[in-house]
This record gives C-alpha cells, sequence and structure tokens, in this order.
C-alpha cells in the first residue's frame, strides 16, 4: 500500500497539561506538531482554575494574617481590603504564568497552533473551523468543564461555576455553594474572608468526602468558627428558585424541606470530562466518565493517545503533566511506560493547608486492608508554636510490616510537606525510615517525624 500522506506527524487536541507538555516534546525529536485549543492557550489551571483561585486565596490568607497579626504585637486595627485590587492582584497572578503567550512560544518551536473546536471526521482527520487537517498520530487532552447542576432551577437564576465566579466586580453579601468538595470550600474560604456570608451544602455526611475523616472535621470546625461558614452536609439540592430578585436553594436535610436565599449560588459538584470531539468518527472507545485507555495511554484507535482530564480518573494539572510525558514517550518510541498512580499527592489550599497521598483509612476499610495508623497534632512541635498556628495534624498509615501506604497532613506548608512521604510511598520505605531521617528544627516537617516514629511494628 501507498504510504499516506499526512499534514502533520502528531495533532495535540488540547494545549492544557495534558497536552503542552506532550506538544513540546514530539517537537523537540523533529517530528511536526501541531496544537488545537478551542477556548483559551493553556488550558483551565492558569486561566480560570489553580492560578486564579490560589492567587486569591493568598490574598485571603495575608488578609486573615494581618487581622490576627495582634499575637505577635503587632498593631493592624486599619486593616481592610478594596476588592477590585484583589482582582487585579489575581490578573497579574494569571499573566505572570505566561499562557496567553504560549501560541507565539509553541510557534517559536515549529509547531501548528490552531484555535477552535476540533472534530474527528475520520481516525486521521479532524475539522478546525472549517479546516481539515490529518496527522498520523493523535493526543487528546481535551481537557474537563465543570458539571451543571441536575435538579430544576428557574430560568430566572443565575448559577455560577468556578470560572464565572472569578468575574464578580465585588464579594456578594451572600452566597451559597452546593458541593463541600477541594473546589467548594477554597471559594467558601475565600468569600467568608472578604465579608460574604457563605452557606456550603454537601450532600455526603462530612465536607471534603474523599478525605480521612478527621481531616473533614477539622475543616469543617475551622470554616465554621473562624471564617464564619454555615456549613450544611446531608443535604441533597432538590432545586433553585427565584425569590424577588435573588436566587432561593432548596434542599432536603434531616428529613425535612429547607431553603436558604443568597444573593449568588455557585455549583461546585465536579467535572465532567470534555468527550463530544466526535471521537465515535475516529473508533475511539469512551463514556460520559471518560476516555477509555489501555496502561499505555492508547485508545482503542491504536494511534491515538489520550491524557491529563479528559481520561476521568485523576483531574490535577500535575497528573496531566505526568500522563502528557509518558504519551509522548510512548508516541516517539517502542518501548512504551505505563503510568504508576501509588502516589498522586493533592491539595486543597485552606488555612490551614490540606494536604494527602496515597489511601485514607476508608479506602483501606473497604478493602479490607489490615493496617496502622498514627496521628499527632502539629501543635506539639516548635515551628507550630512560634508561628501561632496551633490547628492541624500528621496522619500517617502503614501496612501491618510498617510501609507507608498513605497519609494526611494539616497545617501550614502542608502541600510542600506532604512530597516526603509522596516519596516514601511511592519507593514502598517504611515509616521508621522516614522517622530516623534527620529533621531539621523547627520546621513544620518535623510533625512527620514525629507522627512515623509513632508507628509500631
Amino acid at each position: 500500500m501507498a504510504k499516506h500522506s499526512y499534514d502533520y506527524d502528531l495533532i495535540v487536541i488540547g494545549s492544557g497539561a495534558g497536552g503542552s507538555v506532550a506538544a513540546d516534546i514530539v517537537a523537540a525529536a523533529g517530528k511536526r506538531v501541531a496544537i488545537v485549543e478551542a477556548d483559551m492557550m493553556g488550558g483551565q489551571c492558569p486561566n480560570w482554575g489553580c492560578i486564579p483561585t490560589k492567587a486569591l486565596l493568598e490574598a485571603s490568607r495575608v488578609l486573615n494574617t494581618a487581622r490576627g497579626a495582634e499575637a505577635f504585637g503587632i498593631r493592624t486595627s486599619t486593616t481592610g481590603f478594596n476588592y477590585p485590587s484583589v482582582k487585579a492582584w489575581k490578573d497579574l497572578a494569571i499573566k505572570r504564568t505566561g499562557a496567553h503567550n504560549s501560541a507565539k512560544y509553541y510557534q517559536s518551536k515549529g509547531i501548528g497552533v490552531y484555535h477552535g473546536q476540533a472534530h474527528f471526521i475520520s481516525p486521521h482527520e479532524i475539522t478546525v473551523n472549517r479546516r481539515h487537517l490529518s496527522a498520523e498520530q493523535f493526543l487528546v487532552a481535551t481537557g474537563s468543564s465543570w458539571s451543571s447542576l441536575n435538579v430544576p432551577v428557574s430560568e430566572r437564576v443565575t448559577l455560577h461555576d468556578a470560572r464565572s465566579i472569578l468575574d464578580l466586580p465585588k464579594p456578594p453579601k451572600s452566597l451559597f455553594i452546593i458541593g463541600g468538595g477541594a473546589t467548594g470550600v477554597e471559594f467558601a474560604e475565600i468569600f467568608a474572608s472578604f465579608g460574604t456570608k457563605v452557606y456550603i451544602a454537601e450532600e455526603a455526611p462530612r465536607l471534603l468526602p474523599r478525605e480521612d475523616q478527621e481531616v473533614s472535621q477539622l475543616t469543617e470546625a475551622v470554616l465554621a468558627k473562624r471564617r464564619g461558614v454555615h456549613v450544611l452536609t446531608k443535604a441533597k439540592i432538590t432545586g433553585v428558585s427565584i425569590d424577588g430578585i435573588s436566587p432561593r436553594v432548596e434542599f432536603l436535610r434531616g428529613g425535612e424541606q429547607h431553603s436558604v436565599k443568597a444573593d449568588q449560588v455557585l455549583v461546585a459538584v465536579g467535572k465532567q470530562p470534555n468527550v463530544d470531539i466526535g471521537l465515535e468518527n475516529a473508533g475511539v472507545d469512551y463514556t460520559k466518565r471518560g476516555i477509555d485507555v489501555d496502561e499505555q495511554l492508547r485508545t482503542s484507535t491504536s494511534h491515538i493517545y489520550a491524557a491529563g482530564d479528559v481520561l476521568g480518573q485523576h483531574l490535577y494539572t500535575h497528573v496531566g503533566v505526568y500522563e502528557s510525558r509518558i504519551a509522548a514517550n510512548n508516541l516517539l518510541h517502542r518501548q512504551k511506560i505505563t503510568p504508576n498512580y501509588k502516589a498522586v499527592p493533592r491539595v486543597t489550599f485552606l488555612t490551614p493547608e490540606i494536604a494527602s497521598v496515597g489511601m485514607s483509612e476508608e479506602d483501606c476499610l473497604k478493602r479490607d486492608l489490615k493496617i496502622k495508623t498514627a496521628i499527632v497534632p502539629v501543635n506539639v512541635i516548635g515551628r507550630a508554636n512560634v508561628s501561632n498556628a496551633m490547628d492541624g495534624f500528621v496522619k500517617v498509615i502503614t501496612d501491618t510490616r510498617g510501609i507507608l501506604i498513605g497519609a494526611s497532613i494539616v497545617s501550614a506548608h502542608a502541600g510542600e510537606t506532604i512530597h516526603e512521604l509522596t516519596l516514601a510511598i511511592q519507593h514502598g520505605m517504611t515509616a521508621a525510615e522516614v522517622a530516623n531521617t534527620l529533621h531539621a528544627f523547627p520546621t513544620w516537617s518535623e510533625a512527620v517525624r514525629v507522627a512515623c516514629a509513632k508507628i509500631k511494628v
């Protein structure tokens, strides 16, 4: 048969974490590469996800630190904020990531850049704004979008998602957040810090239901007592109506019907993979939960790979980058590699921060695993004392041999501290090995050492 002639060796659909890294690597190997983006270059994280929300969380943390500065002998009686200036800081953080200039970067590397919605019309061909493009191989990295609310909603009600809520010109007087996962609690902290009366509803028995129970309990206590957030767990949303000019959220709780009127409503009930790109025309198997791939991230069509949120598994930017690197290797080389999800860290950027890795205690119980656990409050270490940050703990989980399989940290800088335990879990280290490693004094990591030392085999 005659060899096919394609426009590109590889077309990457999506310029976020799952696609951009692979595009760069494959182009550097001398291949003809194009990247297609339907929205803003760089995807969700730098434009309306991780970066802007963490910039607002950092602003709220600074504000709350200033409000509590009297404990250190610092006078801050005139502490306040200007929300347009806070938003300007958020926009500066976005600009500094440089995602808006990434098209020029790709072009400088010889990568073709196309703006528009990609749609497969055959296994080797897509359309973008009525233009036909063909490639020998594809990488689908279309990411995910915020899930909508599957209950009756009045036509006169505007519901926000985690993208549109960033554009509010000022903090609302009241905000009802539907969904008590990481996104919901982060926005609860942001707006409560800036004076909004916040309600947060979660259908599960506790906030952050994926985390260990101790994490949820402390999170609920801090949000309620320090931020004034009204926490509504075991609350099933039944509808959103209109009351005058404001939304009214209706929900079942404790077997009774309740409702709360709020100025704004944020829906933070999770994400759904972006799979509506004509995958069936390319013979790619998928469901609404994501694209099906094998251990090498290859789809049911052998020359098409997928990475990032569109897989519907680990919806984190760092996992998207990791999978993108693996996909690049497997697109280029005969010797394939597979991702290892044994130790995927996750962070919720509250004050104090929450970080975890590996299995939770509930995961272990579901698998009927015999485990050992140890938990240490951070207030036993010197760093918590000098920082006047006494809330939090380190919890570690091991098997019966003392090998670490899970951990949770609630403390300042938990997102940085968790990586010691991530490395330990990734490489099958024991709690004793971590405990016997020197930890500098006074640092937050000392709590990790103390917790690991409590595991006795």
